[in-house]
């Protein structure tokens, strides 16, 4: 495992559901940990505890106990560490969802410079940050153009400039490529990863999807709430269900 500061930590981190009898250990001491400008796969059967765990590094549930670390600044340690969560979702973390979620009466700016106008950025500055990962993502010329009116592929790429639009320095991504055929999916691997090293941003990648598994060079395996690293080339799924 890389021994690289920032990107996210999380260390012995556990969730539980109920109490008593009917208490269910959803996470059991899971420990991970994803570099600036690495992108990391986490696959496992349904059940296994990768919603959980997602929801947790998203600061959308709160763990049991242990620790979580974003960029350089612990923001849980046997509870939250910080007040805003929202805020922490708006502006440091990045989600990149199965759907691209769209605005359907905002145009492509405007779906992209959202976040950063609402973390107090002025338009115009916004815009502009907008149009910059707009020509990153080859879909600037779009720009003004309505998500009904775009292709999958380039929703899916909106929705990707979108999570980069605050530069937080974690995304999320949920099954990101379930929905588009090979060539596509391989293709927004490939942008994941050009956007990682470029922005300096930590990516998790939940799926199931079996064409995308060897573009990964290290794995997380979740099963029964247990995290287990794998690293290296000629990855298949079936290794990880």
């Amino acid at each position: 495992m890389t021994n690289a500061m920032g990107g996210i930590k999380i260390e012995d981190l556990r969730k539980v559901y109920g109490q008593g009898d009917t208490a269910v250990e959803a996470l059991k001491n899971v420990n991970m940990h994803v570099a600036p400008g690495e992108v990391v796969g986490l696959v496992g059967p349904s059940g296994s505890g990768k919603s959980t765990l997602l929801k947790c590094l998203g600061a959308i549930i709160e763990p049991s106990s242990g620790k979580m670390t974003l960029g350089d600044e612990l923001i849980y340690d046997n509870g939250w560490t910080i007040p805003d969560l929202r805020a922490l979702r708006r502006d440091r973390i990045g989600f990149v969802f199965q759907a691209p979620y769209l605005i359907p009466f905002l145009d492509v700016t405007d779906n992209v410079a959202l976040l950063p106008m609402l973390a107090g950025l002025p338009n115009a500055q916004a815009r502009e940050r907008a149009l910059e990962l707009l020509t990153s993502l080859d879909v600037v010329h779009r720009a003004k153009a309505e998500p009904s009116q775009l292709s999958g592929g380039e929703q899916q790429r909106v929705s990707i400039a979108r999570a980069l639009a605050n530069r937080p320095p974690v995304i999320l991504a949920d099954e990101p490529t379930a929905p588009l055929d090979s060539e596509r999916a391989l293709g927004v691997m490939r942008i994941l990863n050009a956007m990682a090293k470029q922005s300096n941003t930590a990516i998790i990648v939940v799926t199931h999807d079996e064409k995308i598994i060897p573009t990964f060079k290290r794995i997380y395996h979740i099963r029964d709430g247990v995290t287990h690293e794998e690293v290296g080339e000629g990855r298949t799924l079936e290794k990880f269900t």
